[in-house]
């Protein structure tokens, strides 16, 4: 049996990230860079664990990429998060110049696009890659969380 090394191969392992997340209480953010076909580092929300608000899934991956790499330059790259990156993250991709960016559900009120940030001019972006699933994990989670209170 061949694997299919595709944008939702790559994300459901995302998607595996943001529910080791969600196990430990963290928003279920995942995030996977990708180089070659080739997973270089993993990450997940990490911000309540580590009291650190900057404890985000792309930090973490972006962060573990580099160190993979010994360089500060992602190029060549793909991250593969599931919920678009805020203006954080995307201001450290874009320093990155990580080549490609590919996230799964949008988020229209703290992503980055809503919030104005951009990406590096030669990142490419791809949206929507299984966002129906990453939405339902984030809604199931928010939805416990509201009724635990």
């Amino acid at each position: 049996m061949t694997t299919t090394f595709d944008d939702e191969y790559f994300m459901k392992k995302a998607l595996q990230e943001a529910e080791v997340a969600s196990e430990k209480g963290e928003v279920p953010v995942g995030a996977v860079v990708v180089i070659d076909d080739r997973i270089i580092a993993r990450g997940h929300n990490l911000t309540e664990t580590l009291t650190d608000v900057t404890a985000h899934a792309e930090m973490q991956a972006i962060t573990a990429a580099s160190d993979f790499i010994g360089g500060k330059y992602l190029k060549g790259c793909t991250l593969y998060v599931t919920l678009e990156p805020c203006q954080m993250c995307a201001g450290a991709l874009y320093w990155s110049q990580i080549s490609r960016v590919v996230f799964a559900a949008a988020d229209t009120e703290r992503g980055f696009r809503a919030m104005g940030a951009s990406l590096h001019p030669k990142t490419v972006l791809k949206e929507g890659v299984m966002a129906a699933e990453s939405a339902g994990l984030l809604q199931q989670f928010f939805r416990e969380k509201r009724n635990k209170r």
